[in-house]
């Protein structure tokens, strides 16, 4: 699965800013699409996720602020990040989830978009 970002760049807070990442090669491997950062710590941090069974996951940091879609024939997904503030300012990645087992998932991640809020 190869994965390209789009989107990101400079904003003021409290502005909005929406990415989108499209993904290509097989997809009928995939269970699930979503957006990382890079984060403070040795991992990347999640944002947002949506399963192939239109469950969603965001981070507690973005609820009610960052909205995450598929488009499932266009195979893409998009983040609509609103009210941005400069704690968002990050390295943003573009994430398809395939599992290779029961237990084992392999990620694939797109080239990082930079996203900066200024205050």
């Amino acid at each position: 699965v190869q994965l390209q970002a789009f989107g990101g760049g400079l904003v003021q807070a409290g502005e909005s800013l929406r990415l989108s990442c499209t993904a290509s090669g097989d997809m009928s491997k995939i269970n699930a699409l979503g957006w990382y950062r890079k984060g403070r710590g040795l991992q990347r941090e999640l944002v947002a996720v949506m399963y192939n069974s239109g469950s969603i996951n965001y981070a507690d940091s973005v609820k009610d602020r960052f909205t995450i879609s598929r488009d499932n024939v266009k195979n893409t997904v998009d983040l609509q990040m609103n009210s941005l503030r400069p704690e968002d300012t990050d390295v943003y990645y573009c994430n398809a989830k395939v599992p290779v087992s029961v237990k084992i998932i392999k990620n694939s991640w797109g080239q990082g978009t930079q996203v900066t809020v200024s205050s």
